[in-house]
């Protein structure tokens, strides 16, 4: 096919000019502004013809261009009926994706044997045909990235696993612990749901929700108290999580409860201000403790309350000199009131940090754990993998600093939909 352009001030000047020239025997290719009109300039328009190359230089009526159907004036360049064409495959695939995520794929197959002689267009096919190429290989890199990724499994990896792994490895996962997940999957996943990554990926999420251990939320029965004591790292938000739990006990439960406040915190003057003014606002009672021996006297204070909150002073995990002051005051409780303690960690940090910590503060003999700054990551696998190793429930999260409405009860639920679609605020 020879190619010719010809010029003009409109494009129907061009195109007057190649049908003077080749007459109706080519196909438009495409029309082209090159010149834009200016002051002083006219604009100036190309198009672009294909013509076989036995039409002679000189064509005559009796010259004919067996491929083109159309009249030269009144087809489209091809380059915009190519664009119309991948336009109506791109819908038809849309369709076609949505018929089969909602064909359970045993009764499109059992349908197909029963009713062989149902029509089906070339077309269809033919963009049928297309997307299963294109499936293998996605399937192919799918492959690749799990070889890659996670060398250790011993099983061969379906390729459907391939997202539900990308996603739970750059959560921040531990690998060791992704991989005993995934393992215990291939084992126990039942084979035809491997063939879909939909079903894999609402298997994996049954399992992570198994994985995380919960500890609901209780009220005090009759005539019982509840003491919880809050430890952990500095700057990780105890005390904006004391003043959300005393409100939230306040205020927003079913029944309105007593709170008192104990603080251990006296090394930092700050935090005992910030409690202080927080105690003013909601009207409860507050008692400070500066050596161990105080501690059993400022619970007896406050018996009057069904609920008691501790705030300890902050430490880094290796300051063993301020955990062992926390310890001291729980070992000089003789009272017969037993403490919760709930170790406050940020989800912002690597599991590593978070295990560190964990195991620095666990001599205290932890209950339940609370996670902060959820509105402040992107990766929640390091709260799984920290629930996974240590098996110590979760009982809180807090999302935000607004006092008492970002602090959530925790559930499995909620974190699993963290980790695969990050962190909503509207869900919760």
């Amino acid at each position: 096919m020879k190619i010719l352009t010809f010029t003009g001030k409109t494009p129907s000047e061009a195109l007057k000019k190649a049908k003077l020239a080749i007459g109706d025997e080519g196909m438009l290719i495409e029309t082209r502004e090159i010149q834009k009109k200016s002051l002083g300039r006219q604009p100036l328009y190309e198009i672009v013809i294909g013509v076989e190359e036995d039409i002679k230089d000189t064509p005559t009526k009796h010259n004919t261009y067996t491929n083109v159907t159309k009249p030269l004036h009144k087809q489209k360049p091809i380059v915009q009926e190519s664009q119309e064409v991948l336009f109506d495959i791109s819908n038809a695939a849309k369709q076609i994706a949505k018929i089969a995520d909602v064909t359970d794929p045993s009764y499109e197959y059992s349908n197909a044997r029963a009713t062989p002689n149902v029509y089906e267009p070339k077309e269809l096919k033919e963009i049928k045909s297309e997307i299963a190429k294109l499936g293998d290989k996605v399937k192919i890199i799918q492959n690749m990235f799990w070889n890659e990724k996670a060398p250790d499994l011993e099983n061969s990896i379906p390729p459907e696993f391939a997202e539900i792994y990308r996603l739970a490895s750059q959560s921040g996962m531990n690998k060791e612990h992704l991989d005993a997940i995934m393992q215990m999957t291939l084992e126990h996943m039942p084979f035809k749901m491997k063939e879909n990554s939909a079903t894999v990926k609402r298997y994996f999420q049954t399992l992570l929700r198994k994985m995380v251990p919960i500890r609901l939320e209780t009220t005090p029965s009759a005539g019982n108290k509840k003491v919880i004591m809050l430890v952990g790292p500095t700057g990780v938000g105890k005390t904006t999580s004391i003043a959300k739990l005393a409100a939230r006990y306040s205020f927003l439960l079913q029944k309105k409860y007593k709170v008192g406040l104990v603080v251990l915190d006296t090394y930092r003057i700050g935090a005992v201000e910030q409690l202080m003014q927080y105690a003013r606002m909601m009207k409860l009672g507050i008692e400070t403790v500066v050596d161990p021996p105080e501690f059993a006297s400022a619970l007896n204070s406050l018996r009057y309350c069904d609920y008691i909150l501790i705030d300890t002073m902050g430490s880094s995990p290796y300051d063993k000199g301020k955990i062992e002051k926390i310890y001291e005051c729980l070992e000089a409780n003789d009272t017969e009131l037993s403490v919760d303690v709930v170790l406050v960690m940020p989800s912002s940090i690597k599991y590593e940090d978070l295990k560190i910590t964990y195991d620095n503060f666990d001599s205290l003999n932890v209950d339940t754990i609370m996670f902060t700054k959820l509105d402040e990551t992107r990766g929640f696998g390091n709260i799984f993998s920290l629930a996974y190793e240590t098996k110590k429930p979760i009982s809180y999260f807090s999302v935000g600093q607004e006092v008492p409405e970002d602090l959530v009860c925790a559930s499995s639920d909620f974190l699993v939909e963290c980790l695969l679609h990050g962190f909503n605020r509207s869900k919760i």
